[in-house]
């Protein structure tokens, strides 16, 4: 599946020719095709919010007996054809493609720094895939990362993308380093690679181009509560699009319809409290987290698929909204 997703953006990236803007086409493709599933899922959920008054008197009345109390809830189901699993088809789809997409845009970044750090290696300087004010979008939107890979990168990309990138060179740039980097049949192998990887970083630091590319600017370091942060002076990015993304998936939580809860209570019949407020909030420090960390092509992707989700809300509000008036209007000129 990894594979297939690779497969599809490199496809667009080969007629749009820039990866940035092929993940926001690639993210428009995938939430279209969730656009039907979306507009079942929003009828159910307005079925089951007119259910909500059937439903609480039942658990009124069966307030003692649970079994019969989930019985009468079904009956009342079958009877009005509304599936409550139906609303969560897609976030059980959305899940998964956010997995998938990540692993595939993951094993796109990590060719592409495996490229650049054999370029810089070589003495060049880097093809960079920029997007808007990122200069590279294989490295994370902030100004506490350096536009190049730094050591911290190349040592999480495993063993098959090297070995693979290493093959697809020419042969003679694949000469030239491995005469020049002492690289054998085995040095791409899971067993050496850390070796392999220290003596290729221990090169690229050597060359006076990648010292002031990495460069910080002194004084310009941050303690946090479990990690510090430096501004580089070559900064990839402006930590826009991990704000950007927090903010939308806070919008998008708040404005996502949900089912109507039935209220639990513990033994001592007191009411639990609901978790929709905890996940208000882990969800987009969550999305923040992980954007603020990893590539920003994937930040790209969770925040476009944030805005066209609430986009694609409001759409589909509005138009169950005006269909539900014109159902009011039509049953009263009947009665």
């Amino acid at each position: 599946m990894n594979q297939f997703f690779s497969s599809i953006l490199l496809g667009i990236n080969a007629v749009i020719g820039n990866y940035g803007w092929s993940v926001v086409v690639f993210t428009l493709l995938i939430r279209l095709l969730l656009t039907p599933l979306d507009v079942k899922s929003r009828v159910s959920m307005r079925k089951m919010n007119k259910l909500q008054p059937q439903v609480m008197a039942l658990q009124k009345k069966y307030a003692k007996d649970q079994q019969k109390l989930n019985l009468k809830t079904q009956e009342l189901y079958r009877k009005e054809k509304v599936n409550p699993l139906s609303s969560c088809l897609p976030l059980l789809l959305s899940f998964p493609i956010l997995i998938v997409m990540f692993n595939a845009m993951r094993g796109v970044a990590n060719e592409q720094m495996v490229k650049q750090a054999f370029d810089i290696v070589q003495g060049n300087t880097p093809v960079m895939e920029s997007w808007l004010w990122i200069k590279n979008i294989w490295m994370p939107d902030s100004p506490f990362n350096a536009t190049w890979p730094d050591l911290t990168r190349l040592q999480q990309i495993p063993a098959n993308i090297w070995q693979n990138v290493f093959n697809s060179l020419p042969e003679t740039t694949a000469a030239l380093l491995t005469e020049q980097l002492s690289l054998t049949a085995e040095s791409f192998t899971s067993a050496n690679l850390r070796d392999t990887v220290q003596s290729i970083y221990a090169a690229m630091a050597a060359l006076p181009g990648y010292a002031d590319q990495i460069a910080t600017i002194p004084g310009f370091t941050f303690n946090l509560l479990v990690t510090s942060v430096t501004v580089y002076r070559n900064f990839n990015g402006l930590f826009i699009l991990p704000i950007f993304s927090a903010v939308s998936q806070y919008l998008m939580t708040i404005l996502q319809p949900t089912q109507p809860q039935q209220t639990t209570n513990d033994k001592n019949g007191q009411q639990q409290p609901s978790s929709g407020a905890f996940m208000k909030w882990f969800f987009p420090l969550f999305s923040l987290w992980i954007c603020s960390g990893y590539y920003a092509s994937f930040a790209i992707y969770w925040m476009t698929s944030n805005l066209l989700a609430i986009a694609q809300n409001l759409v589909i509000n509005w138009y169950l909204d005006r269909k539900d008036a014109q159902m009011a209007v039509s049953e009263g000129e009947v009665k």
